[in-house]
């Protein structure tokens, strides 16, 4: 279901509001006014919910002090001079890197650097299952498309946007507004140099922030743990406590020689940021003031009961089920050839992270009884509301349009499923529609380039992908496309299941790909490599093509519009909405939504006792990695040369009493984008590199809980261990800045452990 702020980004016009850097402004989705912040000198709110802007942080310097901060707010975010923020950046389209050296060396989580990895690999040197350190800097692999993004400063706008809007106006003229006016303060920003900006809304567009920001394009590959440290434990541990997986990765950035953000090129220089990060090799210390720097991607706290309900009771179980029948077919193959494993790696981690963490939102949710808190609030505003006009109806004008949303939710998620996290060939297919399209309406000189271009994707595809495979996750999605579609998404193609097959969906597909050229390298290169009228009529007549050419038509038609009316009218609605919930419950402090936008949320380093008779502790230990060590099973077998680290207790500098520390808990609001995360004590140090959250935290999107929320982090004790003695990179600790003492007792209650 959708709900605004979800995060849903999967269809081609929706999938940039996953990315905070591509466009001057886009519609408000998140939910919290910032400027009311501002006005609030105190946290009354609960434990250490709250992922706060960077430049508001002063209203909460004070409880941050008393939770044990030792440097300023200033130190933590300053446009005059070089702070925190100026070493914490984007890592590509959705995770978070720290810079850990003068010599843009960065670290982020192995899982964000892994289809980078992957592309570096090949079956002679597979990089994900082995690992890599570059030897020096010359040996450094290139990654064509990742960039690193720093913000520059951040500015609120909101007197100026708000200027040229009204109550009054449309939502699509609203925007429209909005766009322009951002779009000039974005030029004056950045007259002269080489930055980027925007202006990004909150609070469904009550207030509105100028972003200015600088991105580097190349960045290249420096060393990875081994699949058996990087991603150990696999699915089975994705999101489970207690993890010993070292989830990181180390990356390099490159910059022109004058320092200006340039592509790749031998003659560029490792980047001089203007701060680096020191590292605290004592690690994290239990109670010890922790807090996390980076770019949280999304959660809708402020949505209603409707929406949450929704998401329980549909949405969730739908994403779920299309995943499962998607992930039965690619695990197995997996475990069946090792081309596959590296193949399909990334594709696997990107279905199976969310298949996963939205099986444990539902429970959460659910366990906390979201819907019934969520209705006491709306109880609640209705008694504090009596009187005040502009408030009158806006809860059953929710409670309506959320209902009306929801079949066309159903539809969009069906479709958002089939087509851009299901099989691949129908939307390949459908990549060659301006090519049959344009044959005779456009110079044939334009059509033959093109086709040359599909020629080089075709190859890409090919080698990503395996026809086999493919086809069986089509023929395991299917029959829940079928089951579940809604009327508006029924398309005579997907009739020709039950009319020509009998309902059968494994034999539509054996069918589909036997017939598709688009299946066949050697048939659709030579179309592509002499392609004319036959080959266009051939293409238009293709069950691929027609199968993805008749989705793309109906949702065109059918769903995205009245999608886009029904959010429309959501927009201008939960905007009322929030804005009187800030205004009846002033006693709250209003904290602004994720929406990829740099944030810092404070805690403690702690456990939790997430079930009646289950104590989590807060850390994990090398021990544990060897307890769960089975041989036989590919997601929790430990390489060699880790076990032989391990039986000497060869630690270095890096143990603490003779144990090696893996994973920490904290009580930090994370959520997805803050992976990769350095999580902070409180002199600014770092400790750890954030990278997950117990399973039984997944619901803190929509719903936050002090007492089961904790974020887990890999130790950078681990980290460091792992370079140094595992990979043979003291070099690369060399460059870096350590400080505090080593063999300092950690985390005293061993014997717990035991």
């Amino acid at each position: 279901m959708y709900v605004p702020g979800r995060g849903m980004g999967i269809l081609p016009r929706d999938f940039d509001t996953l990315m905070i850097f591509n466009s001057p402004v886009r519609r408000a989705s998140l939910h919290a006014c910032a400027a009311i912040l501002c006005a609030c000198s105190v946290l009354p709110l609960s434990a250490h919910e709250g992922m706060w802007l960077p430049t508001l942080l002063k209203a909460v310097e004070g409880d941050m002090r008393t939770e044990g901060l030792q440097i300023s707010a200033e130190d933590i975010y300053s446009v005059n001079h070089s702070s925190l923020k100026d070493a914490v950046a984007l890592f590509g389209g959705g995770c978070t890197a720290e810079e850990v050296r003068t010599q843009g060396l960065i670290l982020t989580n192995h899982h964000c650097g892994h289809s980078s990895i992957q592309a570096c690999s090949t079956l002679e040197h597979n990089y994900l299952r082995d690992g890599f350190m570059a030897a020096t800097l010359a040996d450094e692999l290139p990654n064509p498309g990742l960039s690193v993004t720093f913000i520059v400063r951040m500015e609120d706008v909101s007197a100026r946007i708000n200027a040229v809007l009204s109550d009054t106006m449309p939502e699509r003229e609203r925007d429209a507004a909005a766009e322009k006016a951002g779009l000039a303060l974005a030029a004056d920003a950045v007259a002269g140099t080489d930055n980027d900006a925007l202006v990004r809304p909150f609070n469904y567009g009550n207030s509105w922030f100028l972003i200015v920001s600088r991105t580097y394009r190349d960045i290249r590959l420096v060393a990875t743990p081994p699949a058996g440290i990087g991603e150990f434990g696999g699915d089975a541990g994705n999101w489970v406590w207690p993890r010993h997986t070292g989830d990181f990765s180390v990356f390099r950035i490159y910059a022109a020689p004058n320092g200006s953000p340039a592509t790749y090129s031998a003659g560029n220089v490792p980047f001089k940021p203007k701060r680096s990060i020191p590292i605290d090799i004592t690690g994290a210390q239990e109670g010890e003031f922790a807090m996390v720097y980076g770019f949280p991607g999304s959660t809708e706290y402020y949505v209603p009961s409707y929406a949450v309900k929704q998401v329980v009771e549909f949405a969730d179980p739908l994403r779920i089920d299309m995943r499962t029948a998607s992930l039965d077919v690619i695990d197995a193959a997996m475990n069946a050839s090792a081309a596959l494993k590296l193949k399909y790696s990334s594709k696997q981690r990107r279905i199976a992270n969310g298949w996963k963490k939205w099986q444990g939102e539902v429970r959460g949710l659910k366990d906390l009884d979201a819907v019934g808190k969520k209705q006491a609030e709306e109880a609640e505003f209705l008694r504090r509301a009596q009187g005040k006009k502009e408030y009158a109806g806006i809860l059953p004008r929710l409670e309506r349009l959320y209902g009306e949303l929801a079949p066309y939710d159903r539809a969009r998620d069906l479709y958002s499923e089939f087509m851009y996290m299901g099989a691949e060939l129908p939307r390949f297919a459908a990549t060659m529609d301006k090519l049959v399209e344009g044959w005779g309406k456009v110079p044939e000189t334009d059509s033959k380039a093109e086709a040359k271009r599909l020629r080089a994707a075709a190859a890409q595809f090919f080698r990503n992908n395996d026809i086999e495979v493919d086809q069986g996750i089509l023929a395991a999605q299917l029959p829940i496309v079928l089951r579940e579609q809604a009327p508006a998404l029924a398309t005579p193609e997907l009739g020709i299941v039950q009319a020509k097959f009998g309902g059968d969906a494994a034999r539509y597909a054996d069918n589909l790909y036997a017939k598709s050229v688009f299946a066949d390298s050697v048939r659709l290169f030579a179309l592509l490599d002499r392609f004319n009228g036959k080959a266009a009529k051939r293409m238009a007549t293709d069950p691929a093509y027609r199968l993805a050419k008749s989705l793309n038509t109906t949702f065109a038609a059918r769903v995205r519009p009245r999608h886009a009316e029904i959010s429309d009218s959501l927009e201008t609605a939960m905007r009322t909405w929030s804005r009187g919930l800030m205004e009846l419950f002033p006693e709250k402090t209003w904290w602004p939504d994720a929406n990829l936008t740099l944030r810092l949320s404070y805690g403690k380093v702690e456990g939790a006792e997430p079930r009646d008779g289950l104590v989590y502790l807060p850390y994990t230990t090398l021990e544990g990695v060897m307890q769960k060590n089975d041989p036989g099973n590919p997601e929790y077998s430990v390489p060699e040369k880790l076990v032989q680290l391990y039986n000497a207790k060869d630690y270095g500098p890096y143990g603490t009493h003779g144990e090696m520390y893996t994973c920490f808990l904290a009580s930090l609001h994370t959520t997805g984008g803050n992976s990769g995360s350095p999580v902070f004590n409180g002199k600014g140090e770092l400790i750890g590199l954030n990278f997950d959250r117990m399973w039984e935290s997944t619901m803190s999107d929509l719903l936050f809980d002090p007492a089961l929320c904790r974020n887990i982090s890999v130790d950078i004790r681990y980290v460091l261990f792992v370079i140094d003695k595992y990979l043979g990179g003291k070099r690369l600790v060399d460059e870096m800045e350590l400080v505090g003492q080593a063999e300092v007792p950690h985390m005293i209650e061993l014997p717990l452990h035991r």
